[in-house]
């Protein structure tokens, strides 16, 4: 099934162009199961045959992640975290998103605040949910929008030059992503720590 629904999303990039990577990363920032890890690299290997450029592919992925997050901003904004909590808790199956997830996420923004937008869109398991509890704890409208497009540039950028170097072989990104996602996770923990210790270091030295 999974395996049908890549071909779909391939066949829909090939024909749909830079509008399908743009509704494609829509979707998945707006908590729906569409991986990026196989639109963005997918998208990098038809630049290296000549279909798309380079950049164009980059902020279509961009802007339809912004676009997504929004959603997703919103969605925590106006529902509240009890309610969010007990949607995820019913329909989250469907969509690839737990409670633990979403606790997760939640726990690093209110521990580190907006910064943790920026770095999350780096990753490939929180930057999906970190915009709900951005909205459910009214995360400032417009660093949300400057830290997610940077974040997610960075994000599209990486994912479609690796598709372009790997070329024939850009399918081999999304299991290497899977196989290694809590080292990554638990690299971005221990960079995300050493930050924080370093600026209250600065702070308390100043003083």
């Amino acid at each position: 099934m999974l395996a049908h629904f890549s071909t779909l999303i391939l066949q829909y990039i090939q024909s749909g162009g830079y509008f399908a990577i743009f509704w494609l990363m829509t979707l998945e920032s707006a908590l729906l199961p569409v991986p990026s890890e196989v639109v963005m690299p997918f998208a990098g290997f038809l630049i290296s045959k000549g279909t798309f450029v380079f950049w164009l592919v980059v902020l279509a992925g961009a802007l339809g992640n912004l676009a997504g997050s929004l959603v997703g901003y919103y969605l925590g904004y106006a529902l509240g975290e009890s309610v969010v909590l007990r949607f995820i808790r019913r329909y989250g199956t469907y969509v690839l998103v737990s409670p633990e997830d979403y606790e997760l996420a939640s726990a690093w923004f209110k521990k580190y605040g907006n910064g943790v937008v920026f770095f999350s869109r780096l990753l490939p398991a929180v930057r999906t949910y970190i915009s709900l509890p951005a909205g459910v704890f009214r995360s400032n409208i417009w660093k949300f929008i400057l830290y997610t497009f940077v974040g997610s540039l960075l994000w599209s950028a990486f994912l479609t030059y690796i598709g372009m170097y790997l070329g024939e072989r850009w399918d081999t990104l999304g299991p290497l992503f899977a196989k290694f996602q809590y080292a990554i996770i638990a690299l971005f923990v221990l960079a995300l720590g050493y930050f924080v210790y370093r600026k209250l270091s600065k702070a308390r030295s100043r003083r």
